[in-house]
């Protein structure tokens, strides 16, 4: 795609995108993930550097080499495989079961990587010290300055909570 990828798009800004922007790009994210999980598909390494930006800066989801096709809305992988530790949830992290739902917990990290506008999440801290900061429940992404509500909201996902449209629903009725 013409703007390559979300991550390397959104550090070349240099905080020169819009609010309204950011959303936008997290609701194309949104309904990417939507279209997926409507199809049956968990994605399993969504985050900023698999999507891309076409020359209308419209994003979309890419990088489908850990997606599974899952008839009962749950895949547990192999012991011992490799996955994106500072982008999954407690589920993933311990037990190694994806779901749609463990989607939406990468979404919102996603999410803070649009708003915090490419920045890496938990940088400066290794793997074992996330497993270990979401394990104890301590995740905090409330320290951006842009998109507040939303990095709020995100810090209260929970792995068991519904989906994205309705954290996006809610961001842009109190617009």
């Amino acid at each position: 795609m013409e703007n390559g990828c979300l991550l390397n798009f959104l550090r070349q800004k240099g905080g020169g995108v819009k609010e309204a922007w950011l959303l936008s790009m997290c609701q194309d994210v949104c309904e990417g993930m939507e279209y997926l999980e409507s199809h049956s598909f968990i994605h399993r390494d969504l985050a900023a550097r698999n999507c891309l930006v076409n020359e209308h800066n419209v994003v979309k989801v890419s990088d489908f080499g850990m997606t599974r096709y899952v008839l009962d809305n749950q895949y547990t992988s192999s012991s011992g495989a490799k996955f994106p530790v500072k982008w999954s949830p407690p589920e993933v992290l311990h037990y190694s079961k994806y779901s749609s739902k463990s989607d939406v917990w990468s979404f919102g990290v996603v999410m803070w990587e649009i708003y915090s506008e490419g920045r890496t999440p938990f940088e400066n801290r290794s793997n074992l010290e996330v497993v270990n900061d979401i394990t104890r429940g301590t995740v905090s992404y409330t320290h951006l300055q842009k998109g507040g509500e939303i990095t709020a909201l995100c810090s209260a996902l929970k792995p068991t909570v519904g989906d994205g449209r309705e954290l996006l629903s809610v961001s842009r009725e109190s617009k």
